[in-house]
């Protein structure tokens, strides 16, 4: 799926199933840090993804773990736009660039990314709204409960989804107010971003609720923590985990999925949509 596919893709209300492709160039990622911080290597795993089912491929140059310390711009910029340039080179498939940056979000774009995967949903970066603006591109609005340093330092809700819904509803208006159209903005409500346990399951559990806002949403269980906790696994053995929460996120109203295992996630994902499909025939 090229940018312009996924364009029309967001202007539809009934939507199959995305598959976003992470591509993390950083040493201390979570699950796949060091992997593919070597060009040629991080080419390689694109491609692999493309071939296996991905319709985008995000780009991450920032560590966003919990506990992780941000690097400098510089760094970022040097670790991600060569990435993009290399696959731009080869391939029209969509890209999108996982900053909170507004620096980095323009080099990336101007590089050959489609769109903006923002963890802060425009809230780090003050300047990052104008970039979406001005490019006019699509937009991620992630909700994140702190920063990726202490984001996980108790995190504490009265009630997650009507504070994830009151977080939405307002940078949403905010976007909207200052040009940016409503077919550009996609949602996230951050799975393991400032989460206990318990509200990652929630917030899958009770997705639809989000639908109501009239956006599409992304979901990024991937690999996550509340996985291994629950089934006492480490980061590279949470396979199942993310396939079970993958179709239980689509059922209940995710349309963009974003995860390390494509192929996999492909095949659950085509399944998970086969069913809903049937469904709305039945």
């Amino acid at each position: 799926m090229d940018g312009n596919q996924f364009r029309k893709w967001l202007k539809h209300t009934k939507r199959n199933t995305l598959i976003m492709g992470i591509l993390n160039v950083t040493p201390d990622s979570f699950s796949d840090g060091g992997k593919f911080i070597h060009l040629g290597k991080a080419l390689s795993q694109a491609q692999y993804m493309e071939k296996n089912g991905a319709d985008i491929i995000d780009i991450g140059g920032e560590s966003t773990r919990p506990g992780a310390v941000p690097v400098s711009l510089e760094e970022e910029i040097n670790r991600t736009i060569p990435v993009i340039e290399a696959i731009r080179k080869i391939s029209n498939i969509s890209i999108s660039i996982d900053t909170y940056k507004s620096e980095v979000a323009e080099k990336a774009l101007l590089a050959g990314a489609d769109f903006i995967n923002d963890i802060s949903g425009l809230t780090f970066d003050s300047k990052m709204i104008e970039i979406v603006k001005k490019f006019d591109v699509p937009v991620v609005l992630m909700h994140i409960k702190g920063t990726p340093r202490n984001m996980q330092t108790n995190p504490t809700y009265i009630d997650v989804i009507k504070e994830l819904l009151e977080f939405f509803s307002f940078q949403i208006q905010k976007a909207l107010d200052i040009g940016i159209k409503k077919e550009q903005i996609i949602i996230d409500p951050g799975i393991g971003f400032g989460k206990q346990l318990n509200d990652n399951f929630i917030l899958i559990q009770r997705l639809k609720e989000f639908s109501e806002l009239g956006f599409p949403i992304l979901i990024g269980p991937s690999r996550k923590s509340f996985i291994g906790l629950t089934l006492d696994v480490p980061s590279e053995d949470r396979l199942e985990g993310t396939l079970a929460s993958v179709s239980a996120s689509i059922l209940n109203g995710a349309s963009i999925v974003r995860v390390h295992d494509v192929k996999e996630v492909k095949r659950a994902v085509v399944i998970t949509d086969k069913i809903m499909e049937v469904g709305t025939q039945a």
